[in-house]
């Protein structure tokens, strides 16, 4: 594949373009008939086995089985908790297969915590289904490793500094191309291979470096007036998050940002989502290494105390709409921010809408409607695509590996 540094990758952009259809679960051969018909019902399994439910909950369980298996889609019951939130959606009585990939795919995690009484009263209330996972991946020995890499990035100059911790942000768990991007290693451009846009300049473009100990949500949109708000809308936990938690110590520490605003889930959601539980595991995760990780988690810390971390959730993020359904007090948060990152494959497909995107539709234009400059950090799991150049295209799809899917190529991507 190209180079990063001879071919970014990017379309022009272009005025909003006219939507495809929505990707839907039912499409034979596609990604996302392969979450109903095996993921979702492996995951049913795996958090059966992980942790001891009693009679009840194990039936709900079969139930919930039984009808993404055969069945059409149900309500929640009237007395379920939040049961009102779901009330006028317009899929109930259709197929799983029918309906909007996006819109199931919510819904079947939102069945699964009723199924476990996540909501309700009594002694199962808050527990997290997904927690024996998230918490053996934080405790992995892998972990250690990496922590312990943050060590050698004084080591690095500036610039190669910001892109090591962009791109740990970005490859997330991916030890090959985490925090082990360091001095005396490789040259990052035999790393960054697997990139199929990346727009890191514009970026840090946003975000110049500044003078740090700026407090609270100051600044503007833009890059204007001086550092400002950074919004940071998290994915996974765990691994995942730390080099998010890491990136944001950094853009605090070199006067990038007055405050980072961390947007979490309100509430545990596809399988390994962040929620403030999550973060304050992996502050503790931070603070109980040795080295610079430990400062990392300490400076962390002091910044949630004294207002420059902010954690946020909203419960829009477990809604199963794109973004350009957001409420007006989340579109207003975006809109005061200097620039909001969106982390993963959820979030994009979010972003621009989980459609059948042509993938040379400009990133920008399927943006537009965002309330202020936006990136996409991006490891690729799913179909949805935007923003690549009709050469990127032809390249990727030559190739023998399914490229959109396999979580081998990722991209960064700017809309200012």
């Amino acid at each position: 594949m190209t180079h990063p540094s001879q071919d970014t990758g990017r379309a022009p952009a272009d005025a909003a373009p006219s939507a495809p259809a929505p990707v839907v679960t039912g499409t034979p051969g596609s990604f996302a008939r392969s979450v109903l018909d095996e993921r979702h019902p492996a995951l049913i399994e795996r958090v059966r086995r992980a942790t001891p439910y009693p009679p009840a909950q194990q039936r709900a369980l079969d139930a919930l089985l039984d009808e993404i298996a055969k069945g059409s889609i149900e309500r929640l019951d009237d007395d379920e908790p939040g049961a009102g939130l779901w009330r006028d959606e317009p899929y109930y009585g259709q197929r799983w297969a029918d309906v909007p990939f996006l819109w199931a795919e919510s819904f079947f995690y939102r069945k699964l915590l009723a199924a476990l009484r996540h909501f309700t009263p009594g002694p199962w209330l808050g527990i997290d289904p997904f927690a024996p996972f998230k918490n053996a991946e934080l405790a992995g020995s892998k972990v250690d490793d990496e922590l312990s890499a943050l060590d050698r990035l004084a080591e690095l100059p500036p610039d190669e500094r910001d892109r090591t911790l962009l791109l740990s942000s970005l490859w997330g768990n991916r030890a090959d191309l985490g925090f082990q991007l360091s001095a005396g290693e490789a040259g990052l451009g035999d790393r960054v291979q697997g990139l199929v846009v990346d727009d890191s300049d514009a970026l840090w473009d946003l975000l110049p470096a500044g003078e740090p100990g700026g407090r609270g949500e100051t600044g503007g949109p833009g890059g204007s007036g001086g550092p400002g708000k950074v919004c940071l809308v998290a994915d996974n936990a765990g691994p995942e998050l730390l080099p998010d938690l890491v990136l944001a110590d950094h853009l605090l520490a070199t006067g990038r940002a007055a405050s980072v605003v961390l947007h979490l889930k309100p509430y545990p959601y596809y399988v390994s989502d962040a929620t403030t539980t999550d973060t304050l595991a992996c502050l503790d995760r931070l603070t109980g290494a040795s080295g610079r990780a430990a400062e990392v988690g300490g400076r962390l810390r002091d910044a949630v105390g004294d207002g420059r971390l902010i954690l946020r959730s909203h419960p829009f993020f477990c809604a199963p709409h794109p973004y350009d359904r957001m409420p007006a007090d989340l579109r207003e948060d975006f809109a005061s921010a200097t620039l909001t990152v969106m982390k993963g494959d959820l979030n994009y497909r979010r972003l621009v809408g989980d459609r059948h995107w042509p993938a040379t539709t400009p990133f920008a234009g399927a943006t537009a409607y965002f309330p202020g400059p936006v990136a996409a950090l991006r490891t690729l799991k799913c179909d949805v695509m935007t923003g690549l150049t009709p050469a990127t295209l032809a390249e990727l799809d030559a190739g023998a590996e399914s490229w959109r899917t396999s979580g081998t190529h990722a991209l960064i991507q700017v809309r200012r």
